[in-house]
């Protein structure tokens, strides 16, 4: 397998120093590759969110990074310098160039050696590592160590919904936690309702409404605004309304969070988080989060 020659370790030298090492440091390293099939909702949205750009290209060629100029490489992986060609811009508002360069790491083989990639099409979940001067794009950046996926048409047509509804101006928040929760006893014995406030990346107003009637099931739904909607419902499975709130709500309501200061308003509002929990189901993943 060839090394990375002189010439080229000052591009890499530029590369890492934009890029997180601790992102390589902090996990046990980059998943091995699966079928397109194997990722889920939460691998690809979370993947999405973070790129600037998504890129279908063919690799072209690699070159091995020595391991002692790869901080942060995980054991049993080989980082290498990739140049690729691109064949289509999926996602993004940067104009990229027909030749791509960047990092990756990959799981070495049963002989211990980096795959030969060459001719391979890929996805890529990257970032412009251009400088200032701007023009097409020709150097990226992957958005972490599991930012390269084997390139299918299923896998493309499974993303394309992601990315779109990424892209919508009223796209949901990105959300960070629990910021305020009460539950309120109504007139009737079995009737309540409470009110959960999360805390977002953007500061913008999310909230959480559960509503208890007496002989009723319970209602919820989430209000992605300033306006508290009565009629706001759950979020559908497998939309990034779900994916806000699934992959990012702690497992339990916080103490501090609850407001109510009765006890049995206090234990209602836990029972209440815990039934959006449950109903939201488990944020399944094959690939660590982004």
């Amino acid at each position: 397998m060839k090394k990375l020659r002189r010439n080229s370790y000052l591009f890499v030298a530029a590369l890492m120093a934009g890029f997180p090492v601790t992102a390589y440091a902090q996990s046990a390293g980059p998943a091995p590759s699966l079928a397109g099939s194997a990722y889920t909702f939460a691998d690809l949205a979370s993947l999405s969110d973070a790129a600037d750009l998504v890129i279908r290209a063919q690799i072209r060629k690699q070159i091995t990074v020595e391991p002692e100029r790869a901080p942060g490489l995980a054991a049993g992986f080989a980082r290498l310098y990739i140049e690729a060609r691109t064949q289509a811009l999926v996602s993004g508002n940067v104009p990229i160039g027909e030749s791509l360069r960047y990092l990756v790491d990959v799981p070495l083989n049963a002989k211990g050696k980096a795959p030969k990639l060459k001719k391979q099409e890929v996805l890529l979940f990257a970032r412009s590592a251009n400088d200032s001067r701007g023009g097409s794009a020709s150097q990226i950046q992957l958005v972490g160590p599991n930012a390269q996926l084997p390139y299918s048409l299923s896998l493309e047509e499974r993303l394309r919904p992601i990315l779109a509804e990424l892209a919508k101006p009223d796209s949901p928040a990105k959300v960070t936690g629990v910021r305020d929760a009460l539950s309120v006893t109504g007139n009737l014995a079995g009737e309540s309702e409470t009110q959960i406030f999360l805390k977002t990346a953007d500061s913008s107003p999310v909230s959480i409404a559960i509503l208890r009637r007496p002989q009723q099931a319970p209602i919820w739904g989430v209000s992605w605004g300033e306006i508290i909607d009565q009629s706001a419902r759950a979020p559908r499975p497998q939309t990034i309304g779900w994916y806000r709130l699934a992959c990012n709500l702690p497992p339990s309501l916080p103490s501090g969070a609850n407001l109510s200061r009765d006890r049995a308003q206090r234990m209602q509002a836990e029972r209440d988080y815990r039934f959006v929990v449950t109903a939201l189901g488990p944020c399944d993943r094959t690939l660590p989060a982004v």
